[in-house]
């Protein structure tokens, strides 16, 4: 026969060590998704930064070899577009029918420079 005053359930400690391991694992997923969303602004940045710098190029590779803006020389590429500047370097080598293209783009991100440059080169 069983006792009616048996205790059945849980104690008051074995509760609170429940809720502090429940508590860890909610952080860890917590500190999981902080950097989810860093790796995500950085992917959404670094796409964006390619596609100007893919559009950019392409623009200077269609302009006509004897263009000034193919002469040697850095180049700033305004207006800079939100958090990004832009730039390119143009050089020629001994023979003038090539032109050496760099189109950089940069961005600050959380106090870290970033950069994405595409090189081509264009002739006639």
């Amino acid at each position: 026969m069983s006792n009616v005053f048996e205790k059945k359930g849980f104690t008051l400690i074995e509760v609170l060590i429940g809720l502090i391991i429940l508590a860890i694992g909610i952080l860890a997923v917590a500190g999981m998704q902080i950097t989810s969303i860093r790796g995500t602004a950085f992917s959404n940045n670094l796409m964006q930064a390619s596609v100007i710098a893919q559009e950019r190029l392409e623009f200077i590779k269609s302009l006509p070899l004897n263009d000034a803006k193919l002469d040697t020389g850095t180049y700033p590429d305004p207006p800079n577009i939100g958090i990004f500047t832009r730039s390119y370097q143009a050089t020629r080598n001994a023979n003038p029918n090539f032109v050496n293209i760099i189109y950089t783009v940069s961005w600050l991100e959380k106090g870290v420079t970033h950069t994405v440059s595409f090189r081509t080169i264009k002739g006639r």
